[in-house]
């Protein structure tokens, strides 16, 4: 049975942060998953996509992505690290976009895939989820993961937990 372990919680406080970063992270679990709650200062649009790193580098990123609307879906692909979606700070007040990144086999010699299921929250007729399979082409052990908006800052109260997963 798999044993989660959280590693750190970064919580954004008043003034909202461009970006988070969590560094340092241990080689002493199997998979490496991140749970998102999130929004941002981005005028004029409820949702957006944002922007994940490994090790600082946002080069060498491959996604699919299955994503739907509420009234039709569509799939895309891209050659970029902006691949999950948001809430925006035109979407309904107070509510917070919802992400899970999985990670598994950080630590390994072999590129990096990792899986994002994502949605936007909003009290009106459209709302998104979006589903990706990404890669990050490169074999060095994954030992920071970082977080930006497409546009603006994270605002205060959003939330992104790291949990380390051991499968002893």
């Amino acid at each position: 049975m798999p044993t989660f372990t959280k590693i750190e919680t970064i919580t954004v406080g008043s003034g909202g942060v461009a970006s988070i970063t969590f560094s340092s992270i241990p080689t002493t679990y199997t998979d490496l998953v991140m749970l998102v709650s999130c929004r941002s200062s981005q005028v004029g649009a409820f949702a957006d996509y944002g922007r994940i790193t490994f090790n600082g580098s946002s080069s060498t990123f491959s996604y699919r992505d299955f994503y739907g609307n509420g009234s039709s879906a569509s799939s895309t692909n891209g050659a970029v690290n902006t691949i999950f979606v948001y809430q925006g700070n035109a979407a309904t007040a107070s509510t917070f976009g919802n992400a899970s990144i999985y990670i598994p086999n950080y630590t390994g010699s072999n590129n990096k895939s990792f899986s994002i299921d994502s949605v936007v929250e909003n009290n009106g007729t459209t709302a998104y989820q979006t589903i990706t399979a990404g890669l990050w082409s490169t074999t060095t052990a994954i030992n920071s993961v970082g977080l930006a908006p497409a546009s603006g800052t994270w605002l205060e109260h959003s939330t992104f937990t790291l949990y380390g997963i051991s499968n002893a």
